[in-house]
């Protein structure tokens, strides 16, 4: 895998340092190179229908709903904040992906569902998102995947490798 320039400086400095690893620094640049490919690559993805993954993350959650879902909770299934929910359904809502409404057992409450249009885009992204996700690695064996990842585990300090 051929690294960022970044990365290549970044290696060659440390080659003059004594007590580096270098293996590790070229192993943790191919891991940040792999996955900021996948970012671009997902981001090319959801950008023709003006998402972003964090409006994405939304919506496929908002399918599993059908009824809606408290801000709240949706903001504790994307690990964001409430504050982060506010403005991405605020985006969401200005796209005419979603809509928001008081909750039935406590006014109080605000829910969000997804509007017509964002249930279909919705379901035909989420779709389309799990194939490409699942081809990622289409190209290792079923072994080869297991294998990396036991060795990916355990390099973030998981569950040993056997």
């Amino acid at each position: 895998m051929k690294l960022d320039a970044k990365y290549q400086a970044l290696l060659s400095h440390a080659r003059q340092q004594k007590g580096i690893n270098i293996q590790g620094m070229e192993l943790c640049f191919q891991l940040l190179s792999l996955s900021a490919r996948i970012d671009r690559d997902c981001a090319a993805l959801l950008a023709p229908h003006g998402l972003s993954e964090a409006r994405f993350v939304l919506l496929f959650l908002l399918e599993n709903a059908p009824e809606g879902m408290a801000s709240h909770r949706l903001a504790e299934r994307a690990g964001i904040t409430r504050a982060t929910v506010t403005t991405l359904v605020d985006g969401l809502l200005k796209a005419g992906l979603v809509q928001r409404f008081a909750a039935q057992a406590d006014r109080r409450s605000v829910m969000v569902k997804l509007s017509p249009q964002g249930a279909e885009l919705a379901k035909q992204l989420v779709a389309t998102h799990a194939r490409w996700i699942g081809q990622l690695f289409s190209h290792l064996s079923a072994a080869e995947c297991v294998q990396l990842g036991a060795l990916l585990s355990k390099a973030a300090g998981g569950e040993q490798s056997s």
